[in-house]
């Protein structure tokens, strides 16, 4: 089963975790500190809170406002080789992709490929391997740092032209 992920920075996790779950009627399947995932029956979601202000990523206005900013969207896929296919096939469609395999992010191993949309929102397709420790790694192998997976785990240098990944990895598990 595929589902869409929906990865929203928030300034108040536990106050983001009350709210989704009575929403949802659900509680969360992961949390960690700074970071909560709902896996969602239905209808079929991936939601993932990540504590913190919007300019803590690179996909926010920069604004350092404590209101809830979209971080990235997502489709969860079931297995490496479903990233596999999509990659070839948006590369195959005209778009940047720019791959991450073995990347450890958000408290798991995953394979993903990223696109961005023509209003620069990131896109990832990606399949959950394993769990992880930890929120994310730096370049260097060293945990990320308080910003959460999603800062500094790939150089601006080696995302390709028309990738709005700029600090590296997202949150999909």
């Amino acid at each position: 089963m595929s589902r869409v992920q929906l990865a929203l920075r928030v300034p108040d996790l536990e106050a983001s975790i009350a709210f989704y779950s009575k929403l949802f009627d659900t509680e969360p399947a992961k949390r960690r500190p700074g970071y909560a995932n709902f896996a969602i029956a239905e209808p079929p979601l991936k939601l993932v809170l990540l504590e913190g202000q919007d300019t803590e990523t690179g996909t926010g206005t920069g604004t350092g406002t404590t209101e809830t900013r979209l971080d990235h969207l997502g489709v969860e896929v079931e297995a490496t080789d479903q990233v596999t296919a999509a990659t070839s096939r948006l590369k195959d469609a005209g778009l940047a992709t720019f791959e991450e395999n073995d990347t450890s992010c958000c408290y798991a191993l995953q394979d993903k490929v990223w696109v961005t949309g023509p209003g620069k929102e990131p896109w990832e397709v990606y399949v959950v391997k394993a769990d992880a420790e930890t929120l994310g790694k730096s370049a260097d192998g060293a945990p990320a740092g308080t910003g959460g997976c999603c800062t500094a785990t790939v150089g601006a240098a080696e995302v390709p032209e028309g990738i709005a990944v700029e600090a590296g990895c997202a949150c999909g598990s």
